[in-house]
C-alpha cells in the first residue's frame, strides 16, 4: 500500500512537471508569433492601444512575467496575491535613467497591476523592453527571492525571451496611459486562434503550419511543439496544393508589383510636378528681383532731384538774405537810428562821469535835442567860457 502511494505520488509530480513544462514551452512560442505579428502589423500603421495584436502581446508578456509569482506574506501568516511590478520595481530599480519613478508616482494609475501595464507600454514607447528584461534577470537574487521554482524567469527560456523581445525596438508605439487598457480588476486573457491553423484533410500541411514550426525551432530545439502534424504524403493531392499555393504566391506577387508600379508612376507624377513649380517659383523670385532694382533706381533718381532742389531753395534764401542787408545799409533813417542808439549808448555809459551836464542840457537821446543843442552852440547868446578867460574885461552885450 505504501509502495502504491509513492508510485501516485511519483507520478502525480512527473504530470505536473510535464504540464508546467507545456506552459513554459507555449507561452515562449506564443509570445514569439506575437512578436512576429507585431512586427508585420508596423509596417502597414502604427501600432497603438486599439491594435488586437499588441492587446495579445501585452497579455503573453503579463502571463509570462507572472508565472508561478510567490505571493506576499502577511503578519498572519497569509500569503496575499503580488503582481508583476513589485518585482520589476524593484530588480529595475538600477537601470540609468529608467522610467521606474515616473511610473510609481502616476496619479491616475493606483493598483499595481496598472502601474505594471504602464511599464510595458513606457517601455515599449522608450524601445527599452528588452534593456529592462535583460537587467531583471541579472539580478538573480531577486528572481529568486519573487518566484518559485519553474518559472519562466528563472529556466532557459528567459534568456530566448530577452532576445525576442530585442525585435520590438524597430517598431513605433503610440500609446495613452489613460485609457481602459490599464484597469487592473481585468485579468490578461490570452487570444490563441491567430496562431492556429486548421486543414481539411490530414495528409497535407499548409506552409503557415510550416512556418509557425520552423519558428518554434529556431530558438531552440526545447521551446518547439511536438507532434505538430503527420508527416508528408508525397501524392497527387500533395502535388496539386502545392501547385495551387505556388500560383497564389506568383499571383500575389504580380500584384504588389503592379502596386509598385503604380506607386512609382505617381511618385514621377509627383516629382515633375514638384520640378516645374520651382521653376515657377525661380522665375516669380526673377521678376521681383528686377522689379525691385527699378524701384531702387527710381527711388535714387528722385533723391537726387530732392536734393537739387533743396540746394536751390537754400541758394535763393541766401540771396533773398543778402539783399535784405543791403537794403538795411543803405536806408539812411535806418542809420540815423543806429547813430542815435550808438549816442545813447556812449551817454549811458557816461551817465556816472558827468551828472551835472545832462540835467543842464537836457536828454540827448533824440535827434531834435541833439539839433537844439547844436543850434545852441552855433549862436551868440551863450559866451564861451575861453574868451572869458581871454578877455576879462569884456562883458556881455
Amino acid at each position: 500500500m505504501a509502495s502504491l502511494n509513492l508510485g501516485l505520488s511519483l507520478s502525480r509530480k512527473k504530470n505536473i512537471s510535464r504540464n508546467a513544462a507545456v506552459e513554459r514551452k507555449n507561452l515562449i512560442t506564443v509570445c514569439r508569433f506575437s512578436v512576429k505579428t507585431l512586427i508585420d502589423r508596423s509596417c502597414f500603421e502604427t501600432i497603438d492601444d486599439s491594435a488586437p495584436e499588441f492587446l495579445n502581446f501585452a497579455s503573453i508578456l503579463e502571463q509570462i512575467l507572472s508565472h508561478r509569482l510567490k505571493g506576499q506574506l502577511t503578519w498572519f501568516g497569509y500569503e496575499s496575491p503580488r503582481s508583476f511590478w513589485d518585482y520589476i520595481r524593484v530588480a529595475c530599480s538600477k537601470v540609468p535613467h529608467s522610467c521606474i519613478c515616473s511610473i510609481e508616482n502616476m496619479e491616475n494609475v493606483s493598483s499595481s497591476r496598472a502601474k505594471g501595464r504602464a511599464w510595458i507600454r513606457v517601455a515599449l514607447m522608450e524601445k527599452r523592453l528588452s534593456e529592462y528584461i535583460t537587467a531583471a534577470l541579472r539580478d538573480y537574487k531577486t528572481t529568486r527571492r519573487f518566484y518559485d521554482d519553474g518559472a519562466i524567469v528563472l529556466g532557459e527560456e528567459a534568456n530566448m525571451l530577452a532576445g525576442m523581445l530585442l525585435g520590438l525596438n524597430a517598431i513605433d508605439f503610440s500609446f495613452c496611459l489613460k485609457g481602459e487598457g490599464l484597469d487592473g480588476s481585468f485579468p490578461a486573457v490570452i487570444d490563441y486562434t491567430p496562431y492556429l491553423k486548421f486543414t481539411q484533410s490530414s495528409d497535407s500541411i499548409s506552409s503557415d503550419e510550416e512556418e509557425l514550426r520552423t519558428l518554434g525551432s529556431s530558438g531552440s530545439e526545447s521551446s518547439t511543439p511536438e507532434n505538430i502534424g503527420p508527416p508528408f504524403m508525397m501524392d497527387e493531392n500533395s502535388w496539386y496544393n502545392k501547385c495551387k499555393r505556388v500560383e497564389q504566391k506568383y499571383r500575389l506577387a504580380l500584384e504588389q508589383k503592379g502596386y509598385l508600379e503604380e506607386l512609382v508612376r505617381l511618385r514621377e507624377v509627383q516629382l515633375s510636378d514638384s520640378v516645374s513649380q520651382n521653376k515657377l517659383i525661380l522665375q516669380r523670385i526673377k521678376d521681383i528681383e528686377v522689379n525691385h532694382k527699378l524701384e531702387k533706381e527710381q527711388l535714387e533718381y528722385i533723391i537726387v532731384e530732392l536734393q537739387d532742389q533743396l540746394k536751390r531753395f537754400l541758394s535763393l534764401g541766401q540771396l533773398s538774405a543778402d539783399a535784405s542787408l543791403s537794403q538795411i545799409s543803405f536806408d539812411p533813417g535806418q542809420s540815423q537810428d543806429e547813430n542815435g542808439k550808438h549816442d545813447t549808448s556812449q551817454l549811458s555809459e557816461g551817465k556816472e562821469e558827468t551828472p551835472s551836464l545832462l540835467g543842464l542840457c537836457g536828454s540827448l537821446t533824440s535827434v531834435a535835442s541833439y539839433k537844439s543843442l547844436t543850434s545852441l552852440k552855433s549862436s551868440e547868446c551863450l559866451a564861451s567860457p575861453t574868451t572869458e578867460m581871454t578877455s576879462p574885461g569884456l562883458t556881455p552885450s
